[in-house]
């Protein structure tokens, strides 16, 4: 098979992340943050200051704070595997760290309480 007979298979448009630099990024400077902080202080956009803030200052990912509901649910059950299959996280140690629990005393409470 020659390459001349392969023209329908290639895409026509050129791939989207073709030159972009794609994977994780680098975290913002103090700078950056208070820069963004500012705009939208000027902008008076209340609710993405809110969340900003939020997310800054606990640390969350997005779309942790979209659920934020969830860390309620650990106040109310004390159950951190629940918490951790709602979140998403494929550790314990991660769930740990963004519900700012010590893990032994974490796991006791939820090893106590049957759901």
């Amino acid at each position: 098979m020659t390459i001349a007979n392969l023209t329908a298979i290639r895409a026509c448009r050129p791939a989207w992340n073709k030159g972009r630099v794609v994977g994780q990024k680098r975290p913002l400077m103090p700078k950056h943050v208070w820069a963004i902080r500012v705009r939208l202080e000027i902008a008076e956009n209340h609710r993405d200051l809110a969340l900003f803030n939020l997310a800054i200052d606990s640390k969350l990912r997005g779309c942790d704070l979209v659920k934020l509901k969830v860390a309620h649910i650990y106040r109310k059950t004390g159950n951190l595997r629940a918490v951790q299959l709602l979140l998403r996280h494929t550790k314990m140690d991660s769930t740990v760290r963004y519900l700012c629990v010590e893990l032994e005393y974490s796991l006791a409470i939820s090893e106590a309480i049957k759901i």
